[in-house]
């Protein structure tokens, strides 16, 4: 998929869950996707998204990797959370350890009431990790030709 920005989109993931062989794929997204089957070819295989901006196509991958890594019933362990930070966003969170910030996060989601995480809560920690982020403000010092 060209134009998307997320570099680990071309690794296949191998994640718990099984695929079901028996549900008939659907025109706009497809039901659960093989372990092995890259990102990039998921997002491939929705057809809505071919003509979609980079924003939309960052925000499907984000699905589609919260998708493969959670349980059936849509839910995410803490710890595979904490392994999609180090595997799949770790340049947002690499020289973050040290900063309070970033240990309360981490701390929060230790502490979150459930064991496990939904999607709408996910977000919120990919955003709360990413507002914080040296990489954020790496990004946004780059000036921009218009």
């Amino acid at each position: 998929v060209s134009g998307c920005i997320h570099s680990t989109q071309d690794k296949a993931l191998y994640l718990e869950g099984d695929p079901n062989p028996s549900a008939a794929p659907t025109s706009t997204a497809p039901k659960k996707m093989p372990k092995s089957i890259s990102i990039s070819k998921q997002l491939a295989s929705i057809k809505a998204l071919r003509k979609c901006s980079d924003l939309e196509k960052a925000i499907a991958t984000t699905v589609l990797i919260f998708r493969n890594s959670s349980d059936s019933h849509g839910k995410l362990e803490k710890a595979t959370a904490k392994n999609l930070l180090q595997t799949q966003f770790r340049n947002f969170t690499e020289g973050q350890e040290t900063k309070p910030k970033y240990r309360d996060i981490l701390s929060e989601l230790d502490e979150h009431t459930e064991d496990k995480l939904d999607f709408e809560d996910f977000m919120i920690f990919l955003l709360s990790i990413t507002l914080m982020s040296d990489l954020l403000q790496n990004i946004w010092s780059i000036k921009i030709m218009k």
